[in-house]
């Protein structure tokens, strides 16, 4: 199975100039799932790509609360679900999901999240960490499980080490460490997604953990002790041909073929 997790970033005001380089960059992986965090909602952007791509089955789950109509998560995917769950992660309305996917005759389940935003350590994001490995553990003990996301968090971070403590990082498997960064990129960003921004680090950014110009890792593909990775790359890092700011997104994606 090959999977890619990509955060496709809910800035749509570069989306024209970005789609179809994104689409592009994604037929050339020909992955059999795919994990999209900050799908924009009502506009499903999930969607179309999912229809360029010609991947049949798509799972969404919106945010919870007030989030619930401007943002979600995905998972598409070119086998089709045999089980469907999603997960309240409680804070920051915040969600996680997973799919049971038959594949070589083994019943694999992919998993998703996009968890608690805030630089450095964050209570908040080892708590929702926490409660997606008890409820995984549930649901796919015999299993070969597959977790992608967007975690908010770098590698030394304590939600990451939890991670690691019940699941192998696919990349860091195949290329000893984590990758140097996979946020941000050169993608210019609007003024109102900018103002968001902002408005986030206001009330969530500690002074002790602001720094201007960072870069880091905050997108894995985690994999249980039933799965082994063949390989694990960085994908749609490239801009696109003639025009150096176009970039997929603000992320980079990760690519893992597992067996």
């Amino acid at each position: 199975m090959k999977v890619v997790t990509f955060n496709i970033f809910s800035d749509l005001s570069r989306w024209a100039a970005r789609r179809d380089w994104l689409a592009q960059e994604l037929e050339a992986q020909a992955a059999d799932v795919i994990a999209l965090q900050e799908v924009v909602l009502p506009e499903n952007n999930a969607a179309w790509l999912a229809d360029r791509l010609g991947m049949p089955y798509v799972f969404l789950t919106p945010k919870t609360g007030r989030a619930a109509g401007r943002e979600g998560i995905a998972l598409l995917s070119r086998l089709p679900f045999e089980e469907q769950a999603w997960l309240d992660l409680l804070t920051q309305d915040r969600v996680a999901q997973y799919a049971a996917i038959y594949a070589g005759g083994r019943r694999w389940l992919v998993a998703n999240g996009h968890f608690y935003w805030q630089p450095g350590e964050s209570v908040e994001r080892e708590a929702q960490v926490r409660r997606l490995i008890d409820w995984l553990s549930e649901a796919g003990a015999q299993s070969p499980v597959v977790v992608c996301g967007d975690f908010n968090g770098t590698p030394e971070t304590a939600a990451i080490r939890l991670m690691r403590q019940h699941y192998a990082s696919a990349y860091a498997a195949v290329q000893g460490s984590e990758p140097d960064y996979t946020t941000p990129t050169p993608l210019p960003r609007s003024r109102v997604g900018l103002l968001k921004t902002a408005f986030h680090y206001l009330f969530t950014v500690r002074l002790s953990d602001f720094r201007l110009g960072w870069r880091g890792t905050l997108d894995y593909i985690f994999v249980n002790q039933h799965v082994r990775v063949a390989a694990c790359q960085v994908v749609l890092n490239r801009p696109a041909p003639g025009d150096p700011s176009i970039y997929p997104s603000d992320h980079f994606g990760l690519a893992a073929d597992l067996e």
